[in-house]
């Protein structure tokens, strides 16, 4: 049934779907703990490389990035309702088939399916509360992505509780806990129309928004990663970019909108600096943590406590800062934070961690809000095809980029370490040649290395907490050029009178109602 046109403030119907969205977005950030969690017992179980555990932590991202985009297409079409039931069914798969995993690649396929259903989470909850709470947009999507580290802090919690010595499998079942939850609230509700339907901008307006550049954006990243994933050469890939751009091109004839691309292209280092870090950091400072007598997990749910508390506050800081303004200030605590992470030890390392986990806080929730508020005609399209760059991003280069610097620098570290004490152990321990996206590279071979002898796994660990910790400082480029991006952005709309949001020629978004 519609709205009337007067009832701009949100229902109480639209405040339980909110919920209902807010539960399920936890569903997805307790698969991302739980991964983070027991990704070092798989490497134990299955005998996986750094490089093999960052292709798992890519694949748990960026399938997200292609049904986020797909979905994004024909949402307003298939219905919200329709494609939060298949997140749900993805949800429970993925989870039975992690617990019967046998090996990388059943590990692979386990999570590739769970990236679909937290793809096609995101695909309905942005839309849905951008059209519902229209007029704070950007204050609303921080709220709504408080569920994101609320799930970090929730799952990590729930799963360090079950100690070091309960197996990975009963971990990997949390997730069915808010997944059987979010089923529930949502189950037979209505969903608002989009604002871009509601206010009568066709179709092909909506694709005329990203236009032909940010297809180019986003296609370039989805055939790269799964046109890679069946062999395809570099001439196979540029060619099948072509084409499919060239396609949407023909039929939207629009560029699009050129400050959206460049949202898009942000994306990119912002969701390496967030997800891409968050991915690595329980094996990164676990040599220090362990250290304090504490579990390494602590620093990833401690950083996403705090993201879940400044996500709540986020309406009198978007404020007071202006979205990108807020996006400055997040980039240079970020960079700050990283760095004094690479170099922190002891107690140290939590104080750079509050530095690091303010710094990420906004990030993604305010990009959202920004390209909601800029580009409503964009739709559905242009705000989750932001989310899908920046998983796409993170999941093809970021998280399999900082696998291998690891790989790279233990072995080099290795070998410097055998050139010094006139010792053997890169020839002993370092496993043969692997392919990478970024080339061949040479890893430890696990198995090797768990029937070393003590003293050489104390040398072994000592190299490998060095290089691990040096892959952080290396991070903190990317925040450093999103600062540089987001300056520029602020100074070109102070020259044109001050960041302001658009609206729908002056129609009240979200007047209608439908089932899905």
């Amino acid at each position: 049934m519609a709205r009337p046109i007067a009832a701009a403030a949100p229902t109480e119907g639209d405040r339980r779907l909110f919920w209902g969205c807010f539960v399920a977005l936890v569903a997805t950030s307790f698969g991302f703990i739980v991964r983070a969690m027991v990704i070092g017992e798989w490497a134990t179980a299955f005998g996986l490389t750094e490089t093999q555990k960052g292709e798992i932590f890519g694949v748990g991202l960026w399938p997200f990035a292609v049904s986020i985009v797909l979905f994004s297409l024909v949402i307003d079409r298939i219905g919200y309702g329709r494609a939060m039931g298949f997140a749900f069914a993805c949800h429970v798969a993925s989870a039975f088939l992690t617990i019967y995993a046998t090996g990388y690649q059943s590990l692979y396929v386990a999570t590739f399916i769970g990236a679909l259903a937290n793809g096609t989470v995101e695909a309905v909850i942005n839309p849905v509360v951008a059209t519902v709470f229209s007029r704070e947009k950007t204050k609303w999507l921080n709220i709504l992505h408080a569920g994101w580290p609320g799930g970090l802090v929730l799952g990590g919690l729930m799963a360090l509780a079950l100690g070091p010595e309960t197996r990975w499998t009963y971990k990997v079942a949390l997730v069915l806990i808010p997944a059987a939850l979010y089923g529930l609230l949502l189950l037979g509700r209505s969903f608002p129309v989009h604002e871009r339907v509601a206010a009568g901008v066709s179709y092909r307006d909506m694709l005329k928004e990203a236009g032909w550049l940010g297809a180019l954006v986003v296609v370039a990243l989805i055939v790269f990663e799964v046109a890679g994933r069946f062999g395809a050469t570099l001439t196979q890939k540029l060619a099948l970019t072509g084409l499919l751009t060239a396609v949407y091109g023909v039929y939207v004839v629009s560029p699009g909108r050129a400050m959206f691309v460049v949202l898009l292209l942000i994306m990119i280092p912002l969701a390496t600096t967030e997800l891409g870090t968050d991915s690595w950091i329980t094996d990164l400072v676990a040599p220090e943590m362990s250290k304090l007598g504490l579990q390494a997990g602590w620093v990833l749910v401690y950083t996403s406590f705090i993201m879940m508390v400044l996500r709540f506050c986020a309406g009198p800081i978007v404020h007071r800062l202006s979205p990108l303004g807020l996006l400055c200030a997040c980039s240079a605590i970020a960079a700050i934070g990283l760095v004094a992470l690479s170099r922190s030890s002891g107690l140290a390392i939590l104080v750079a961690a509050t530095l690091y986990g303010v710094g990420k806080t906004f990030f993604w929730p305010t990009m959202l809000g920004v390209v909601a508020e800029r580009f409503p005609r964009g739709g559905a399209l242009t705000l989750n095809a932001t989310g899908g760059v920046g998983m796409l991003g993170v999941g093809v280069v970021g998280a399999v980029l900082l696998g291998n610097i690891q790989d790279k620098h233990i072995e080099s570290d290795l070998l410097e370490w055998d050139r010094e004490h006139r010792s053997a152990l890169h020839a002993t321990y370092v496993g043969e040649p692997k392919p990478s996206i970024f080339g061949e590279y040479r890893a430890l071979d696990a198995a090797k290395v768990a029937s070393a002898p003590a003293a050489d796994k104390a040398t072994i660990d000592q190299v490998t907490s060095q290089a691990k910790k040096g892959a952080l400082e290396t991070v903190a480029l990317f925040p450093v050029v999103m600062l540089v991006c987001y300056l520029a952005l602020l100074a070109w709309f102070r020259a044109r009178g001050g960041y302001q949001a658009v609206q729908l020629g002056g129609e009240e978004p979200g007047s209608g109602r439908a089932t899905g």
